[in-house]
């Protein structure tokens, strides 16, 4: 044995076996050289803190050309000094190397059974920030590798140049929930102490909420029934070769399906959340009572009080299959809840010059109606299902007929004795949507 400097090993010469040359100032560290001349760093060590009985445990800790003497004489120490506490670096190692990646732990993680306090609801939409933008920027990582760099990298990445900022901060929240959960003791499916998705500050959300105006409202109703009557019109553009193979004008017209309609009607009468309509199911109407029983909701088990429009157009909607609003697997065996009304809601939104409105601006104009017409929140919020009278309050800016009638008494007194004739009253109120008839 000899002190292992960079002079002697590379001195070393190769023989007709692998062999280790061992230093003799740190016992466990040696230097393996092949039979082609290759020469590599180890350490050797007994586990379970040392003794005989114990096994023997070998580590490569790199090349020569990775690592100098010195800087594997350093690692060498430090393994060394983890041994004598007790631990086992090498089987450490081995367990790190067979860690699951992000992808193999999400696959648990989104399994009701791990998430029993989690609602359907929400563990799809974990679903889809997993798939649209945790897997494909983490996916193949280890979890045990991800850092507090890569989450807020992926966060400022949703945020900042996708401008997404409030998806940003759900990511970031699924992640944390993601990470708490493989580390809790009941779990432990990720081997590490701490959570990289906390301590990130969220970026600031605007909240936009969108009321469709008497005139608004008048273009929408006016949409749906051409859509589902004679149909919304096609426009081709002409200057395009394909257009040659377009349909004849007269046949360029898309019917909805009245389901599609109903669904759409349904959300802004009786301000429902999207989900709460298209997987309403038939057994859950009460037609005599005018209620929709929701085992289920986002606030929890709920019922919703059906107005007259609401119950006309249930009544007329066709039944098939279980659910209230009919997908294409309605009445067979494997039967299943529609998923979106995209492709028709699209359609409505364009044909009425609304193509920026959001189907759940329905539920806002739904309250904000009842607000402008003195409902009070209470009664607002218990019609919308809030849990919390703070989500109610937002709305209390509408409630202010009495405030707009002194406004109005007030502005219309100065303006008549300035002599200038007061400014016709504002009409940009909101009013129910009813269903012509057909």
């Amino acid at each position: 044995m000899a002190r292992l400097t960079k002079t002697f090993v590379e001195g070393l010469e190769p023989r007709d076996r692998t062999f280790i040359e061992w230093d003799d100032d740190l016992p466990g560290f040696g230097v393996r050289v092949t039979t082609t001349g290759a020469k590599s760093w180890v350490v050797q060590y007994r586990a379970a803190g040392g003794g005989r009985g114990a096994p023997t445990k070998r580590m490569t800790l790199g090349s020569l050309a990775t690592l100098t003497s010195e800087k594997a004489r350093g690692g060498a120490k430090d393994i060394l000094a983890r041994v004598r506490l007790g631990a086992d670096p090498a089987s450490d190692l081995a367990k790190g190397r067979g860690a699951a990646t992000v992808k193999e732990l999400s696959e648990k993680f989104l399994k009701p059974e791990a998430n029993v306090k989690r609602k359907t609801a929400t563990l799809a939409l974990y679903r889809l920030y997993f798939d649209v933008h945790i897997l494909p920027a983490l996916g193949s990582k280890r979890a045990i590798d991800v850092t507090h760099a890569d989450v807020v990298r992926l966060h400022r990445r949703i945020g900042l140049d996708e401008g997404k900022p409030a998806t940003a901060n759900r990511v970031l929240a699924t992640l944390s929930g993601f990470f708490k959960w493989g580390t809790n003791g009941k779990h432990k499916l990720i081997d590490r102490s701490d959570n990289p998705a906390r301590e990130i500050d969220k970026f600031k959300e605007t909240s936009r909420e969108r009321f469709l105006t008497t005139d608004e409202l008048s273009r929408l109703g006016a949409a749906l029934r051409e859509a589902e009557t004679v149909g919304l019109p096609h426009l081709v553009d002409e200057t395009k070769p394909t257009s040659k193979h377009a349909r004849k004008p007269e046949n360029r017209r898309t019917i909805i399906d009245p389901f599609s309609a109903a669904a759409i009607r349904l959300l802004i009468l009786t301000g429902a959340r999207l989900r709460e309509i298209l997987h309403l199911r038939r057994a859950d109407v009460d037609l005599e009572r005018g209620l929709l029983n929701l085992p289920d909701s986002k606030s929890g088990k709920k019922s919703i009080v059906l107005n007259a429009p609401a119950v006309q157009i249930l009544t007329a909607l066709p039944r098939v299959g279980q659910f209230v609003i009919a997908g294409r697997s309605a009445g067979t065996e494997e039967e299943a809840p529609r998923a979106d009304l995209h492709r028709p809601w699209q359609a409505i939104t364009k044909r009425a010059n609304l193509e920026s409105l959001r189907i759940h601006d329905l539920r806002h104009t739904h309250a904000s109606i009842g607000a402008g017409a003195g409902v009070g929140l209470p009664i607002i919020g218990a019609i919308l299902g809030h849990a919390d009278a703070a989500t109610t309050a937002k709305y209390a800016h509408l409630a202010n007929d009495p405030v707009r009638r002194a406004s109005e008494r007030i502005g219309s007194d100065i303006a008549a004795a300035m002599g200038e004739a007061p400014p016709p009253p504002s009409d940009d109120v909101v009013v129910p949507m009813v269903r012509a008839r057909q």
